[in-house]
C-alpha cells in the first residue's frame, strides 16, 4: 500500500472527513515520526511496532566496480522492531 492509497482508503471510510483533510492528517502524522526519528527519538505504536535509530561506525569499505578501497562515513539508519500483535497477526496459520 502506498500513502495515496492509504489516503483513499481512510477517506471512503469516513465520507464526513474531507480527502485534503486525511491527507493532512496522514502527512503530518508520518511528518511527525520522521521528525522524531531525526531527533534519535524512538517513536512506539502500541501493536505495530517501534521505529528506532541505530548508527553504523565509519569503516572501510570496497567499490565492487574497481575493487578500490573506500572510506564509508558514519551515518544514521532507520529500524523498524515489529509489535506482538503484528507479529502474531502476519504468523497466523489460517491466512
Amino acid at each position: 500500500m502506498i500513502r495515496s492509497e492509504l489516503i483513499q482508503m481512510l477517506a471512503d471510510e469516513n465520507p464526513h472527513l474531507y480527502q485534503r483533510d486525511v491527507e493532512r492528517i496522514v502527512n503530518t502524522f508520518f511528518d511527525e515520526i520522521t521528525e522524531a526519528m531525526a531527533r534519535g527519538e524512538r517513536v512506539e505504536l502500541r501493536g505495530f511496532g517501534a521505529f528506532s535509530v541505530k548508527r553504523r561506525d565509519a569503516r572501510m569499505g570496497r567499490n565492487p566496480r574497481t575493487g578500490e578501497t573506500v572510506a564509508v562515513a558514519e551515518k544514521c539508519v532507520p529500524f523498524f522492531k515489529t509489535g506482538k500483535l503484528l507479529r502474531d497477526r502476519l504468523n497466523q496459520t489460517e491466512i
